[in-house]
């Protein structure tokens, strides 16, 4: 990767994966679990969401990680539910980033002309960047394997006579998770890719087709 590719790359990178962490820590403290707040994760700087080795993986071998925001189920009213929507609140960030990146794409691409590295050129890439990046993090992050959000937004979908049969999931999550990356990367097929791009591709073209 060119340092002219990093520095496009690296906004919408930081962006995401802030608003990400932060819009966990803001549904937590809504339904009445401060731990976030009192930690200072209800923040948008990134340092106090950002892993430094998970933020450089990111750049390196595109999969990295933030900091995960501290839940206490026992200080929710209602914690099957609720933690379902605090883990749902990311990916819903990052959808919601997704379509201003989109609309926005749209509406400023006949404004760039033919030069890419005018401000509003340089501007279209990284919004194209954000577009691409929101939706890859969202749709990774609805999979339903731990210790990713979607395994707990499953979790608070099912009826109670099925719980304990995905109690043993959240065990072996990360190991299922670990091996899908690192068989993608000796394989050079990546079933995670498979799942997710045509999503990704998807929505990209949904979301620029707003106007």
């Amino acid at each position: 990767m060119d340092l002219y590719t990093l520095l496009l790359l690296a906004p919408p990178i930081l962006l995401a994966l802030v608003l990400h962490e932060f819009s966990h820590a803001w549904a937590a403290n809504k339904f009445g679990d401060d731990t976030a707040r009192q930690m200072g994760r209800l923040t948008l700087n990134p340092l106090a969401h950002l892993d430094l080795l998970g933020t450089i993986m990111i750049f390196l071998v595109h999969f990295g990680w933030a900091k995960p925001v501290p839940v206490n189920p026992w200080k929710l009213k209602n914690p099957k539910q609720d933690m379902l929507w605090i883990s749902a609140a990311g990916p819903m960030m990052n959808m919601l980033l997704a379509l201003v990146s989109g609309i926005l794409l749209s509406l400023l691409s006949p404004l760039a002309g033919e030069s890419r590295v005018s401000a509003v050129g340089l501007g279209l890439v990284m919004l194209a960047y954000s577009l691409q990046i929101n939706l890859a993090l969202a749709i990774f992050n609805i999979l339903p394997i731990a210790p990713l959000d979607g395994s707990k937004i499953l979790f608070g979908l099912l009826p109670t006579r099925f719980e304990r049969y995905a109690i043993p999931l959240e065990k072996y999550g990360p190991f299922v998770l670990i091996g899908l990356i690192v068989a993608g990367h000796l394989t050079h097929i990546s079933i995670l890719g498979i799942i997710i791009w045509p999503f990704v591709s998807f929505f990209s073209k949904l979301f620029t087709g707003f106007f």
